[in-house]
C-alpha cells in the first residue's frame, strides 16, 4: 500500500497523499491504524499507538514538510517543523543483527521532522524533485550523479512515461 521511493523518510511521508496535483488526491492516512502501519513499514517500529489526534498531527507534519520541500511554505511552516523536531526522537536499539526503534508517536514524528530539517538545511536541498510523470506527484531525492533524474522510480513512472511517449510518436507517424 505504501511506497518508499523518496530516498528519505520525510519525503516518503509526503507521498501518503497521492496525486496531490489532481482535483481529488488519494489520501492513504485515513485512520489512526494507517499511521501505525506507515510507521512500521518505514522501519520505525510495529507497535506505535496512534489515536485521532495523532492522525491529525501526522497529517499536519506531512503537509508542512510537503510545502517546505516544494518551496510553497507558509510563514509558520519552519516554526511548525522545528516544534515537531524539538521533542526527543525515537531511540535506536541494536539487537546485534538489526536496529529497532523504540518510542511513541511524538518521538516518531520528531524523528521524521529531524530528517526533514537535515534534508532542507543540508547540501541536497536543491536535489528534491517532483516526479515528472503526469499521474504522479511524489517528491524524491535525486541522488543521481548528474542530478537530472525525472521520475520517482524508473520501473514505475519512468517506464510508463517513456512507453506513452513512444506510443504517441508512433501514432503520429514520426
Amino acid at each position: 500500500m505504501f511506497s518508499f521511493l523518496g530516498g528519505r523518510p520525510c519525503l516518503d511521508l509526503t507521498t501518503t497523499l497521492q496525486v496531490r496535483h489532481r482535483e481529488h488526491p488519494r489520501e492513504l492516512l485515513k485512520a489512526p491504524a494507517d499511521v501505525t502501519r506507515w510507521l512500521a513499514e518505514a522501519g520505525y517500529g510495529p507497535d506505535i499507538a496512534v489515536d485521532e489526534d495523532g492522525l491529525r498531527r501526522t497529517v499536519v507534519l506531512r503537509e508542512t514538510i510537503d510545502r517546505l520541500c516544494r518551496r510553497t511554505g507558509r510563514d509558520t511552516d519552519r516554526a511548525e517543523l522545528n516544534a515537531f523536531a524539538a521533542r526527543p526522537p525515537l531511540v535506536p536499539h541494536w539487537t546485534g543483527t538489526a536496529v529497532e526503534y523504540r518510542g511513541d508517536l511524538r518521538q516518531a514524528l520528531a524523528t521524521v521532522a529531524r530528517d526533514a530539517i537535515d534534508l532542507l538545511a543540508g547540501p541536497h536541498a536543491d536535489r528534491i524533485r517532483e516526479c515528472a510523470h503526469p499521474d504522479c506527484s511524489r517528491l524524491f531525492l535525486d541522488a543521481s550523479h548528474a542530478g537530472r533524474r525525472r521520475w520517482c522510480d524508473m520501473t514505475a513512472c519512468g517506464t510508463k512515461a517513456k512507453s506513452a511517449d513512444y506510443r504517441r510518436r508512433r501514432g503520429s507517424g514520426s
